[in-house]
């Protein structure tokens, strides 16, 4: 009779999680961290060079762990110690290992959060790649990206990967690109029709206006970590604009995103988004850049996700109402 009992409530509470609404309101509370490594004294051991770094990094990440961010970022090579020749960074890998791998992994399961970060590493077949690993909140490697475009010189040691995709997190699907990557169409655009909810970019450089170009470009929001003291971190949302900066005092910022959105034209959506605005008031943003002739629908609904909205209120999207334009024009073109 029990048994009866518990697969009834099971059977029951199934059934409504099948007719609840899309999650709304994807708060992630994004710190991201933009550093330079430390110069270390060169009479250190490479083992000492190691124990150096994880030490640089707990105080870096100790920055922002009062925060309780859900993800921390840090830059690219931000386990190796500056002004070292390419044959002692190798010989410092190879003594390094997995040590800061497992550092951060102890990190993140303590404090319940995921980390992003880049190291250099031999990846299955023995092969040296530039990576962006993700950790989760378990500690465990939620996935790693492998640079697609490393530099000329970087080559001479390392290999370029060709593989892209996402990683999935509870809060979302999220890409990654490293530095060199960023000058890459080829690379956007295939993390385009991925449709990413965040991109993750580590580098040594900032990249100015192409980071804007990711982001709109890929519908979604944008962290970079930048490995250089005087260049700043920066949340960017799905319009490339900054909505948080590390400054000239504090080289890292915490911030908190909404990542339950959607883009979408101006054309045939002005009335619908009065009457979204009218039923949902205060708990739907619309937000208007300016000058794109689009805006941001973005949830603050506890039970009526973005795309429960644009659904309701039978709003076209921003990528549809361009693929209507693309497919007129191809038909236009087809009967001359």
């Amino acid at each position: 009779m029990r048994r009866n009992l518990f697969y009834f409530v099971l059977i029951a509470f199934l059934s409504l999680l099948n007719t609840m609404p899309a999650s709304a309101k994807n708060l992630v509370k994004i710190a991201t961290i933009g550093a330079h490594s430390p110069t270390l004294d060169t009479t250190l051991t490479y083992q000492q060079k190691v124990d150096a770094m994880k030490d640089f990094l707990k105080w870096q990440v100790g920055q922002v762990l009062h925060d309780k961010p859900d993800l921390i970022v840090l830059p690219e090579a931000c386990d190796r110690p500056w002004a070292l020749t390419t044959d002692q960074q190798y010989k410092y890998y190879e003594v390094r290992g997995n040590q800061i791998l497992d550092f951060l992994s102890d990190i993140a399961s303590k404090n319940r959060c995921y980390i992003a970060f880049g190291m250099k590493r031999l990846d299955k077949n023995n092969i040296w790649r530039n990576s962006c690993i993700m950790l989760d909140r378990n500690g465990k490697i939620a996935g790693i990206y492998d640079k697609n475009f490393p530099t000329p010189g970087e080559m001479e040691r390392l290999e370029a990967s060709d593989e892209v995709k996402l990683i999935q997190t509870d809060f979302g699907k999220v890409g990654c690109a490293i530095c060199f990557d960023l000058n890459f169409d080829e690379l956007r655009e295939r993390y385009a029709k991925l449709k990413p909810d965040l991109m993750i970019y580590i580098g040594m450089y900032h990249g100015g206006m192409v980071q804007a170009e990711w982001a709109y470009s890929c519908r979604s929001w944008f962290v970079g970590s930048i490995g250089v003291n005087s260049v700043f971190s920066q949340i960017r949302n799905p319009f490339g604009k900054v909505v948080a900066t590390a400054t000239n005092h504090f080289d890292y910022i915490v911030s908190t995103v909404n990542l339950d959105c959607e883009l979408v034209h101006l054309d045939h959506n002005k009335v619908h988004l009065k009457e979204l605005k009218k039923k949902y008031e205060d708990t739907v943003t619309i937000y208007d850049p300016g000058e794109f002739g689009v805006v941001m629908i973005t949830s603050e609904d506890d039970n009526s996700s973005a795309e429960d909205m644009v659904k309701e209120f039978n709003i076209e999207k921003l990528d549809h109402y361009f693929n209507v334009t693309r497919s007129d024009r191809k038909k236009q073109l087809e009967t001359k």
